[in-house]
């Protein structure tokens, strides 16, 4: 009865997260314990009901010696027994820490999945099938909860995922290690023990010999109430990550190689879809861990409500986020670049200079119909203004004669006071003369040669047309 139980168990949780379809080939991650081998038992018995091909793989890490070779000789001689096709290696893990160094656990993962997914790819199987169960959910988010209190991490491990060419499943998270136990014992099968796993060198062991014991003197079912609560978790955190992302484009641009995040459209919505914004907005930036991201966002929600029209955080691996007044720009800090961008502007043609065209000529018909369109148009006298023009970008120092000054005044404070963002700032066009002196900050200010009404002496007009499908 108590095996009936189980199955049925885990048959209705397979069927609610649609783990296994007819037709699938699974590829079953057996180490030889008893959770694998409970696992293996399960699939040939659901085999030719569901209709799925099993294979099963198996990877001696090499670092327990012979112990660990005679673990991989169980588990290829059951899978002979049962008619299983079986892919199992020896990976010398001792001899890659010794080259690389590295967390012997972090390193045994990587190789084991990394074998995986090459028996997945050769052998054209869509699954692979782990045996995670409610226990080491449990382990998991209470690991979760000391490193950080992000929701992300908290939310602890997901019954599928993409893996490799397909997927990862695992059906086991509804059942207690203690379930599985029963239940091969119920099916007359055996398995190995892992005296590793006795030790508490490793983070996971200690948890599970000192604290998960602990909890489950205070409720045995700690365990199936840590599964329950990482599945309500998973769903709503998957559902507002949808709304999320539904509403990041009315809150975010995307400005060059940067972004433009506007912090009143972030204010109006909930605190909850705000962190997920910025996680989003993260993301696009650079992949990043879940503490760290929980942080990062907790900085940037900081800096929203920052009280200074103008503030700067430094981000990781260079990135800044700088506000200015009701904006943050996010872009990666780069070194200024040289003045190898100073481009020529030919007269009498249209210019296309990082999201403007320019066009400066002599007074025409033609060129009264360009100002129909025209997002700026200047009038100047030719004489007043020394040949040839360039379009370079700023440089340190820059100032730019306005009309009604009596001082330059300073592109930097330009910026400032016209709300450029500190993103499209170094690569903004400057029109200077063949003396580089700034005739204009291109669509923003001209200098005082420059005028918007005609003049009596003029006989050249500049004109101006913001490309709105730059960026």
């Amino acid at each position: 009865m108590a095996t009936l139980s189980f199955e049925k168990k885990v048959q209705k949780f397979i069927e609610e997260e649609q783990l296994v379809e007819a037709g699938d080939r699974l590829l079953i991650a057996c180490s030889g314990g008893v959770d694998s081998m409970g696992l293996l038992h399960f699939f040939l018995h659901f085999q030719k009901i569901w209709e799925i091909d099993l294979y099963v793989a198996h990877v001696d890490h090499m670092l327990r010696g012979e112990v660990s070779y005679e673990d991989r000789l169980f588990v290829e001689r059951f899978c002979q027994e049962k008619n299983l096709p079986i892919f199992s290696t020896s990976i010398p893990i001792p001899e890659i820490l010794k080259k690389e160094g590295g967390n012997a656990q972090a390193v045994c993962r990587r190789e084991r999945y990394a074998y995986f997914a090459e028996m997945m790819k050769q052998h054209k199987i869509n699954k692979l099938v782990t045996a995670h169960h409610a226990d080491d959910q449990l382990e998991t988010m209470l690991m979760a909860l000391t490193r950080s209190g992000s929701v992300g991490g908290f939310k602890g491990i997901s019954s599928k995922r993409t893996f490799a060419a397909g997927t990862i499943i695992r059906p086991f998270l509804t059942v207690t290690k203690e379930e599985i136990r029963k239940y091969l014992e119920g099916q007359g099968g055996t398995f190995r023990e892992d005296a590793s796993n006795l030790k508490d060198d490793y983070t996971r062991n200690r948890f599970r010999h000192h604290i998960v014991p602990l909890l489950k003197k205070e409720n045995p079912q700690v365990a199936v109430h840590a599964f329950q609560l990482s599945q309500s978790l998973q769903q709503d955190d998957e559902y507002l990550n949808e709304l999320a992302l539904s509403r990041f484009p009315f809150v975010v641009e995307k400005a060059g190689d940067g972004f433009i995040l506007h912090i009143q459209r972030l204010q109006k919505e909930p605190l909850a879809l705000q962190r997920r914004i910025i996680l989003i907005l993260l993301n696009y930036l650079y992949r990043f861990s879940d503490d760290k991201g929980f942080s990062i966002c907790s900085k940037i929600l900081e800096l929203c409500k920052s009280q200074e029209g103008n503030a700067m955080i430094h981000l990781p691996d260079q990135y800044i986020a700088n506000r200015s007044y009701d904006i943050i720009t996010f872009f990666k800090y780069r070194a200024s670049k040289a003045d190898d961008s100073i481009q020529t502007v030919e007269i009498g043609e249209w210019n296309v200079f990082n999201g403007f065209r320019l066009y400066i000529g002599k007074i025409s018909d033609e060129t009264a119909n360009f100002q129909q369109n025209a997002t700026a148009s200047y009038y100047f006298n030719s004489d007043s203004i020394a040949f040839p023009l360039k379009v370079r970008n700023r440089k340190e120092g820059d100032r730019i004669h306005l009309k009604g000054m009596h001082e330059a005044k300073r592109l930097s404070r330009l910026f400032i006071d016209e709300k450029i963002p500190l993103i499209e700032r170094d690569d903004w066009p400057i029109l200077v003369d063949s003396k580089d002196e700034i005739l204009a900050v291109v669509g923003i200010r001209a200098n005082h040669r420059f005028s918007k009404a005609k003049r009596m002496n003029d006989d050249m007009v500049m004109i101006i047309q913001k490309v709105f499908n730059n960026k």
